[in-house]
């Protein structure tokens, strides 16, 4: 009978130790649950402009694989809608929008993820035209070959919502028809609401905004509720925030560089992280309690499964 070197032993014995630990890992990460709320943040030297959008993707990418990845949230043939915030006619560094390297990165991903069809756009307070242009969105996600949506105010339906306050309401019927959104929304001051985020995104989904500045916070909340059972994925954009004089902004004195993406699928948590990157307690934000009361999601996003990632 063959009996093996000394050498071949433990050879041997070290290939089945490397297999088993191998195997422990792998059960180890099969266990593992996925992050609920993942927050990404530069750990690397200062940047410059030009390298701010390669930090911007490198975050972006980071936070939504924290959470275990596109194919989490978009599945094979879907039909996405990405919801920027394309409101104002303002270019990326006054930060009034979403940022163009963020959105590039989320349609790329949902792609690979095996999106059929991706549309982009929101319901802007200026000039379509003008905003999708200088915001830089549009020309993003034409190049990775998504579909930039000018929304039709004249196909506005009234859907019921069922809230407190909006019992029925027009909102943009492709959207709803989408099989999967993702809510893109920037950190910014609103002079009304305080600040605007995941949650007030969704005002740009809708016709008749006069109505929800007659109880901001109910209607938020509202709306948020209607549109939760499609919204899959939300990525909040903190790369740049605007701390002042929003929704528009214009001053690049009121823009601060976080160089910060967070994400995941509550968006109670996510606008109570954001309030405080804003410097303001989330208990202080009428939207936020709102949305906690109505059972939509945590203002302690701290109690979520949360994964904080350096990044660099």
């Amino acid at each position: 009978m063959y009996q093996p070197t000394r050498r071949e032993f433990l050879a041997g014995s070290a290939a089945g130790l490397v297999a088993v630990q191998s195997g422990l890992l792998d059960c180890l990460a099969a266990d593992e649950k996925p992050a609920e709320m993942t927050i990404t943040k530069w750990s690397g030297p200062e940047l410059g402009p030009d390298e701010i959008k390669q930090a911007a993707v490198k975050l972006t990418q980071k936070a939504i694989e924290g959470l275990g990845g596109m194919k989490r949230f978009v599945k094979q043939g879907d039909v996405v809608w990405v919801k920027p915030n394309i409101g104002w006619d303002r270019r990326p560094e006054q930060a009034a929008n979403t940022n163009p390297d963020v959105l590039a990165t989320i349609i790329r991903m949902a792609f690979d993820a095996g999106a059929k069809v991706i549309k982009v756009g929101d319901n802007p307070c200026d000039s379509a035209a003008k905003t999708y242009e200088s915001s830089g969105l549009a020309a993003v996600a034409k190049e990775l070959g998504a579909k930039v949506v000018f929304v039709d105010r004249s196909r506005f339906k009234k859907m019921p919502i069922g809230g407190e306050r909006l019992k029925d309401h027009p909102v943009y019927p492709e959207i709803v028809e989408c099989d999967a959104v993702i809510n893109v929304p920037i950190v910014k001051h609103h002079v009304l609401a305080k600040i605007t985020m995941c949650m007030k995104n969704f005002m740009g989904v809708v016709d008749n905004r006069g109505v929800f500045h007659q109880a901001l916070p109910a209607c938020i909340c509202d709306i948020t509720r209607f549109m939760q059972p499609k919204t899959k994925l939300c990525v909040l954009d903190a790369v740049r925030i605007l701390k002042a004089h929003g929704p528009k902004g214009g001053n690049l004195a009121d823009v601060a560089t976080k160089l910060t993406v967070a994400a995941g699928t509550d968006m109670v948590a996510l606008d109570a992280w954001g309030a405080e990157v804003m410097g303001f307690k989330p208990a202080d934000i009428q939207s936020i309690v709102k949305g906690a009361e109505a059972g939509l999601g945590k203002i302690d996003y701290r109690s979520l499964a949360l994964r904080e990632i350096a990044v660099s």
